[in-house]
This record gives structure tokens, C-alpha cells and sequence, in this order.
């Protein structure tokens, strides 16, 4: 690891950490407060959202624009622009490309459409971590940061191969940042799951997760893909994919890193919180 030691960590002229978990657990809210505090924060989703995915998000956009005769007329002599506003804290217009499989009446997708934009969702991903490395060079050297945190995208886990030592990602990463896993309690996943059947959204998955959860729905249910309502499916499939992503999660930090309590991250309210809960953790 990056820090062995609370000393290694306190001492430390450099802090960089990396942190990870579901979403919901208050990996961007430190992040903010980090970055309220003179860090640098690096969002792997925003980077996904504008650097790798964002040519395909407009696409899509303007593809649904080109249905409307009145704005597809306006686009055709660019009388008007089309883009996305996507910030650290509002991830719509990439949760709104990724979409969801079922009846388009419904808002879904055709499924086959659906799996190749999660494949270039776990290609953006995967390059969006590596681009980890970068940004610490760039923000000590432009703008001289000492202190970086990245903060990474729940669906991170399905694109590192937890059980291997030799995972190009995390050997890459766990050289230059401290991964720090956010686990949550029972109560936590619970919540998650609660706040996910009332707003659920769009999803990435592991691709022979995917295909063995989408048969497994159509089967009970006698459904054909055009019957899928969307936000059934994806409902009915979260709890599987948190019960999916725990073990791995585990994982990585037994292997790379640290773990942190979800109760414990949730009482840091400034960078001095944070660098005692870390040194706590190592000791």
C-alpha cells in the first residue's frame, strides 16, 4: 500500500486516496468536502460523462431532437445547439444514455442496444480510472495540489478482476492512491434499496450478470423483451447486483487497500476528520 502505517499517513507531504463503494454511501459528499478543503478531486464519472462518453450523449440526444420535424429542421442548418450539462453532482445525461432494457413505449431500450452501451460504458470506465495517474501529475504539477481524492463510480468493481493480484487497473492505481472502501451496514443496503425502488436508475453490470439476470426476469415472468417493463426489471435486479458487487468490493480492499465503516465516513465534516478516521484505519 500507498501508507503502511498512521505515521506513514500523518507524516505524509502528499495525501492521495481513492475512494469506493455503492453509490449512496458518501464517496462524492467527502469528496466535496475534501475538495472544499484544498483537495483535488477527481470524479470517475464525470470523467467518463465528458472525456470518453459525451460524443455518444449528444448523439442521443439529438437523435431524439430529429423525431421533433420543428427542432430536426433547426438542427439540419445549426440554428441550434444541442449538449450536455453534466456536473459532478448531476450524472443524468449519462445515466440517461446508458438507458434501460424493455418496451419503448416505456422509455426502455432494445436489450441488444442496451449491452453495447454497457460495453462502452466498462471501456470508458476502465480508461477513466487509469486516467487517475494523470490527473495526479496534473493537478500537483499545473496546479500544484499536494492532496487528490478520486472519487469512483459504483460500478468500478465490475471492471477490476477482484481475484487477481495482477489486475492492471488496481496494480496501477494502488501505487499512486490509498483505495478506501466505503462498506456499508445491513441497514445501509436496505436504505439503498429502498431509495432505489421509489427513483430507479440506470445501471452498469458485469456482462454475464447482465445476461443471466435478463433471462432469469423474462423466464419468471413469460415475458417477451418488448413486454419488459424497465423500471421493473431493473428493480427487481438491485438487490442482486448489490449482493453481486459486496463480495468484490471486499475484495479489492483486503487486497489494495482499506476498509471504513459508512457510519464512520458519514461523521466527517472536515479534511482534519477525514485524516483521522484514515490514520485510525491504518493503525
Amino acid at each position: 500500500m500507498l501508507y503502511n502505517s498512521a505515521k506513514d499517513w500523518r507524516e505524509a507531504p502528499q495525501k492521495r486516496v481513492m475512494l469506493f463503494g455503492m453509490s449512496g454511501l458518501g464517496k462524492t459528499f467527502v469528496s466535496n468536502t475534501l475538495r472544499d478543503a484544498g483537495w483535488f478531486h477527481y470524479s470517475v464519472d464525470y470523467r467518463i460523462g465528458t472525456r470518453y462518453m459525451g460524443e455518444h450523449i449528444v448523439d442521443n440526444f439529438k437523435a431524439e431532437a430529429m423525431k421533433n420535424p420543428f427542432l430536426a429542421d433547426l438542427l439540419r442548418n445549426d440554428s441550434i445547439y444541442i449538449g450536455s450539462n453534466i456536473t459532478f453532482e448531476n450524472l443524468s445525461p449519462l445515466s440517461t444514455y446508458l438507458g434501460k432494457p424493455g418496451n419503448p413505449d416505456l422509455g426502455g431500450i432494445p436489450f441488444r442496444e442496451y449491452t453495447r452501451r454497457q460495453a462502452l460504458h466498462a471501456e470508458a470506465e476502465t480508461r477513466a480510472l487509469h486516467d487517475t495517474v494523470h490527473f495526479i501529475n496534473r493537478a500537483k504539477n499545473i496546479y500544484g495540489y499536494d492532496n487528490f481524492v478520486c472519487d469512483t463510480s459504483g460500478s468500478m468493481v465490475e471492471v477490476i478482476n477482484a481475484e487477481s493480484p495482477a489486475d492492471p487497473v488496481m496494480t496501477e492505481l494502488c501505487e499512486h492512491v490509498l483505495p478506501v472502501w466505503i462498506e456499508g451496514a445491513d441497514s445501509h443496503i436496505e436504505e439503498l434499496v429502498r431509495r432505489f425502488a421509489k427513483a430507479p436508475k440506470p445501471m452498469y453490470y458485469q456482462p454475464d450478470f447482465l445476461e443471466q439476470l435478463w433471462s432469469e426476469y423474462l423466464a419468471n415472468n413469460a415475458l417477451s423483451e418488448p413486454e419488459v417493463n424497465p423500471d421493473d426489471f431493473i428493480r427487481w435486479g438491485y438487490r442482486m447486483l448489490l449482493d453481486h458487487r459486496l463480495p468484490r468490493y471486499r475484495q479489492i480492499a483486503d487486497r489494495w487497500g482499506v476498509t471504513v465503516k459508512a457510519d464512520d465516513m458519514a461523521m466527517v465534516r472536515s479534511a482534519g476528520d477525514f485524516n483521522e478516521l484514515i490514520a485510525r484505519t491504518l493503525a
